[in-house]
């Protein structure tokens, strides 16, 4: 092994990836693109500074192995059983349709059937690898769309063998696929949930108890890595193997330990891959080609979203944004689609499969696009359904902006004191939720001083700020202090800036966290062995003194000179503070026991 040209490699690797994924990150165009398009310059029919593509890109698919033991982990069985009909039947329609469409579309274009349908069953598969990986990195998995997405991707994993099968049966040179193949098939699945339970678990436990986190993480290697091999050696894909395990883990004390360590793993793995498939992008055939290779790839990723987008609303998907994230995601061809075109490589001339394989990886490379495309769809989607805002027909003394956990606490003290309040919140899922609950909350935007006015605020003692947006928490105040001055204002302050920022203007502001934090300060103390009175005083000494420099400091807030003065003399006021404080508390102590 030549250490030197390994080292090289890596770096070329490394750099390249460093370079090219937060460039595209901050460009809005995601990671995934960024590793697509940084093997492409790299690879062979770039600058050529890695030439071998295929070895790369067979390591890297290890990468697909511990995304989808991640995916696993995420889910269980009683999880997969209702996931059965999108698996089974969305799953099905979707192979089936795209295959019997490819492979018209192939036969209207004067090739011979044959390589139409293996052409079809073959494009038909979409890509683990690049489908879950955006759906992760967009946080689209658990939605319906993402949901059907994952099911219809579990399914052409299993599909791969009937596929193969089908192969046999067409003349290519699949193995023969027999009776004994698919007994040891169901047999690995009955032994992975067999031993997931009754050895893996108790072996995982004995690992843990060494107390040694890198024989843990060499143990979770293992065994996802030998549960995809033994599932390669039965006949199943490699993918699935490894999925089955994490899903007879998902429910495994040692569940978030697993997806700690295996997870730097499948992210580095997976950015090799993207780039492998992007050096496998023959530019100088599509140089020659250019409007064959664009054309079909193009063609392709219409057709599928075309497809995929109406089968999706035909089993009930009945959302354009479900329905559309569901398209997007699975409309590019799939690493299966390689395996495929090798196991039928004598039915299918040797220039038409290399056209086929440029398809492939060009497919590949729209995604990313696309998927940046519906997510502004979406967003613009969301915007337009937004319901108008509920008719409040009552006025009360107190008017609350905002019903999340803070806004929520505060409306329960008073509603048991009796004091009614006016409770209005933007979202309107949280509206529907905390009417199930009994509670009487309106929908609308606090920000309007026509909604203000309608919920009483001339009438009203006082306005309590509890939003979620720092910045329309801003505009609000300064909106309510010109519309109706009369209107005591509570703010709920984000951060130590906006506490400043309040103290400017003059209005009393509560900071979220600033309370909790203080509570735990005193839990700390008692837990170090201060009395409970002391950790008190302490803590409401601390109080009082940072409450007071936030009120001095607010008009010198845009002098950065005199901030910094007194920023510095509080610190050494407040240490000071503290260690008098913490002197005098043993002391205390001492003569309480006597």
């Amino acid at each position: 092994m030549d250490t030197d040209g390994f080292l090289e490699q890596a770096l070329i690797y490394l750099g390249a990836a460093i370079i090219a994924v937060p460039i595209f990150t901050r460009l809005g165009a995601g990671a995934v693109l960024g590793y697509l398009v940084a093997g492409i310059v790299i690879g062979p029919f770039g600058l050529g500074l890695i030439t071998n593509a295929q070895t790369v890109l067979q390591f890297a698919q290890l990468g697909i192995v511990l995304l989808l033991f991640l995916v696993g982990l995420q889910l269980n069985v009683a999880r997969v059983w209702q996931l059965r009909r999108a698996i089974f039947g969305l799953g099905t329609a979707q192979v089936l349709l795209t295959t019997a469409a490819i492979a018209a579309v192939a036969y209207a274009l004067g090739q011979p059937l044959i390589v139409g349908i293996v052409a079809g069953m073959a494009l038909a598969m979409s890509s683990d690898a690049i489908g879950l990986a955006l759906l992760q990195e967009k946080n689209l998995l658990p939605t319906p769309g993402g949901q059907a997405s994952f099911a219809v991707l579990l399914f052409q994993d299993l599909a791969v063998i009937p596929l193969l099968l089908a192969l046999a049966f067409l003349g290519g040179e699949a193995e023969a696929f027999n009776w004994m193949d698919a007994a040891k098939a169901v047999t690995f699945v009955v032994a992975l949930i067999a031993g997931g339970r009754l050895l893996v678990r108790p072996l995982l436990r004995y690992i843990a108890e060494t107390r040694l986190r890198e024989v843990f993480v060499a143990f979770s290697l293992f065994l996802v890595l030998g549960t995809a091999m033994l599932s390669n050696a039965v006949g199943l894909s490699m993918g699935l193997g490894a999925f089955l395990a994490g899903v007879m883990l998902a429910e495994s004390e040692y569940r978030h330990e697993l997806e700690l360590d295996i997870d730097p793993f499948k992210g580095l793995l997976l950015g090799l891959f993207f780039m492998a498939v992007g050096m496998s992008v023959d530019l100088g055939l599509f140089g020659r080609m250019p409007h064959l290779i664009l054309g079909l790839a193009l063609g392709l990723v219409a057709l599928k979203i075309v497809l995929l987008f109406g089968t999706a609303r035909l089993f009930g998907y009945c959302r354009t944004t479900d329905a559309g994230l569901f398209a997007v995601a699975l409309s590019q061809a799939g690493e299966f689609a390689f395996v495929i075109f090798t196991a039928a490589a004598n039915l299918l001339p040797p220039q038409t499969l290399a056209v086929l394989n440029a398809v492939v990886a060009l497919s590949m490379l729209t995604t990313p696009p696309l998927m940046m495309l519906y997510m502004r769809y979406r967003a613009r989607a969301e915007r337009r359904v937004e319901r108008a805002a509920d008719r409040i027909a009552e006025a009360n003394p107190v008017i609350v902006a905002g019903f999340g956990r803070f806004g929520q606490v505060v409306t329960r003290v008073l509603r048991g004191l009796g004091i009614r309040a006016t409770v209005i919140d933007h979202d309107p899922q949280q509206i529907d939720t905390v009417r199930r609950f009994g509670w009487k909350a309106y929908y609308g935007d606090a920000t309007r001083m026509d909604l203000l006015e309608a919920a009483g605020a001339r009438q009203a003692k006082l306005l309590l700020v509890a939003i979620d947006d720092p910045q329309a928490a801003m505009r609000l105040v300064k909106r309510v202090r010109a519309r109706f001055p009369h209107l005591e204002l509570l703010v709920r302050a984000h951060s130590r800036t906006d506490a400043y920022e309040y103290a400017e203007l003059g209005v009393p502001a509560v900071r979220e966290l600033f309370a909790a934090s203080l509570d735990a300060a005193r839990e700390l103390l008692i837990a170090l062995g201060y009395t409970p009175d002391n950790a008190q005083r302490i803590v409401s000494r601390f109080r009082e003194y940072d409450e007071r420099q936030i009120s001095e400091s607010a008009p010198h807030r845009h002098d950065e000179k005199k901030l910094i003065a007194l920023t510095e003399q509080g610190r050494r006021d407040i240490a000071q503070l503290l260690a008098a404080e913490a002197a005098l508390a043993p002391q205390v102590d001492e003569r309480e026991v006597a």
